[in-house]
């Protein structure tokens, strides 16, 4: 009854929120203990980061629904840096990668994100998806040895009912998220049956206090101390803002609406320093998180707020409850996220597309599998993809060639001139054969770099040697500026003339 009152005047449903941040708090306690082993530090530095950035990020950050808290691509990088400098100097490297995050929102740098291609978009995804695939494969090992015979039974059972719930619930009724029905009937069901197998308390405790304000204790602010988390801070920020600004973009396709990346960068930043100085480990979005809270409902802000405070209200008075989730049941949920997450039209892809963008996803999805660095598998992708339309545009430049009034050849260029294809754009001309004056009009072109002007540089002194003149139509501001070796001989249309914009500020 509440719930439908507040539904008749909020703009999001609230009811939904409410549950699906139930929901994340229950999924995220697993990760950020398992993130927090893996980076060297007590489980309570990972739950702290999971409270705050999620909290923080939920509040200002760019993106509604999006959860953020400690992840795996934060955690393969402090692990140096806490294992030679110890724990306060990941908090002081925290803080900074914070405000390297804010002056990259400050800056507007976030809208750039819109400029990485499909196919690395594509990639980044499957490889998050295998990603925690293989996240999850690693708890069916207790230490070094892997759980055979009848345990393993057993967490193959509660696995396959708690993704069978996940999968059918919604047929059904889709009142209460399936995945919180899936952990609660789960987690029962081991309790009343008294069945053996391990839980969330088998693997570390997540009992605590409120997480205290302090300075990081490194002496104060040295050289010498710069010196040590300044690399450090800096992959953390690139690493951090590079998967959230991904998930933005992935979370923006699944509910059809659009994101603030330079917000975001912002939000990022905020809580990064934050988490610093209230004793957390770092972190960015994530994205199992986040599509768990998108497919159980959440929309708005509050689905964020709600599994924040859930997280510390489980730290401060429900842990022990929390402590007996199983782990199978919490695998099952990931499982099913690894196939809502894995872009299964890839598959169908395979000779409908070009095939350097084919190589392009697998490449990006491998290298994340392989090195767990998304800002390496991204940046490597973009390359790849820059060097096929580089491959594939230098082809397309051709002219249509007309005569004016006056008897003159004009020729209209088609396609983009830039680096790869100046080459083919000066075999396009002959000016020992041409007429006394050449109009080019560049209307149906783009010219992009300075290979490109030096290339219509190159052309006009061609041209002069043989004594003809050259005359550019509809070149750009920035072309016309540049073209010194030109000047004199080349005639413009500046009312007609465009001009090249990157992005937009605005849908940042």
């Amino acid at each position: 009854m509440l719930f439908a009152l507040i539904n008749k005047y909020a703009p999001i449903n609230v009811k939904n929120d409410v549950l699906s941040g139930l929901t994340v708090a229950l999924a995220l306690v697993p990760e950020a203990v398992a993130f927090a082993l893996l980076a060297g530090v007590s489980p309570l530095v990972g739950l702290y980061a999971a409270f705050t950035i999620g909290l923080v990020t939920s509040i200002i950050g760019g993106r509604p629904g999006m959860i953020s808290g400690a992840t795996g691509a934060i955690a393969v990088v402090i692990g140096t840096l806490v294992a030679v400098h110890g724990v306060e100097y990941l908090f002081a490297a925290v803080v900074l990668t914070g405000f390297i995050q804010i002056a990259f929102g400050v800056l507007k740098l976030g809208k750039f994100i819109r400029l990485v291609p499909h196919p690395v978009f594509l990639g980044f995804v499957n490889g998050i998806a295998m990603v925690i695939f293989i996240g999850q494969i690693k708890q069916f090992k207790v230490g070094e040895s892997w759980i055979t015979g009848e345990p393993l039974m057993i967490m193959l059972v509660i696995i396959a009912i708690t993704m069978a719930i996940i999968h059918f619930l919604p047929r059904l009724t889709k009142v209460v998220p399936s995945i919180l029905v899936a952990v609660v009937v789960g987690s029962l069901a081991v309790i009343m049956l008294n069945i053996d197998t391990r839980t969330v308390g088998d693997v570390a405790s997540i009992k605590g206090g409120l997480p205290i304000f302090h300075i990081p204790d490194v002496g104060g602010i040295s050289w010498d101390m710069l010196v040590i988390i300044f690399p450090y801070a800096l992959t953390m920020a690139l690493v951090g803002l590079i998967e959230s600004l991904l998930t933005l973009n992935l979370v923006d396709d699944l509910t059809e609406t659009t994101g603030k990346p330079n917000q975001e960068c912002i939000g990022q930043g905020v809580a990064n320093t934050v988490t610093g100085l209230f004793g957390g480990m770092g972190g960015c979005a994530m994205v199992g998180q986040s599509i768990i809270n998108i497919k159980s409902g959440g929309r708005g802000r509050l689905s964020g707020i709600v599994a924040s405070v859930t997280l510390l209200l489980f730290i401060l008075f429900l842990s022990e409850y929390i402590e007996m989730i199983p782990i199978a049941v919490l695998v099952g949920v990931m499982f099913m996220v690894v196939i809502g997450t894995f872009e299964w039209c890839t598959v169908r892809l395979f000779g409908k597309v070009p095939t350097l963008d084919i190589i392009t996803g697998i490449s990006v999805a491998v290298i994340t599998v392989l090195t767990d660095n998304l800002a390496l598998a991204v940046i490597v992708g973009v390359i790849l993809s820059a060097l096929s339309f580089a491959w594939e545009s230098a082809s397309k430049i051709f002219v249509k060639q007309t005569q004016n009034e006056q008897g003159n050849n004009v020729y209209e260029i088609h396609g983009t001139l830039f680096f790869a294809s100046k080459d083919r754009f000066q075999e396009l001309f002959e000016p020992k054969e041409d007429t006394d004056d050449v109009y080019i009009d560049f209307d149906n072109s783009r010219v992009l770099d300075h290979s490109a002007i030096q290339a219509i540089d190159k052309l006009a002194e061609r041209y002069k040697r043989v004594g003809k003149t050259l005359h550019l139509q509809h070149l750009s501001a920035e072309c016309r500026l540049l073209l010194e070796t030109a000047k004199g001989l080349v005639e413009v249309n500046v009312l007609e003339d465009p001009t090249y914009h990157v992005a937009d500020d605005k849908i940042a």
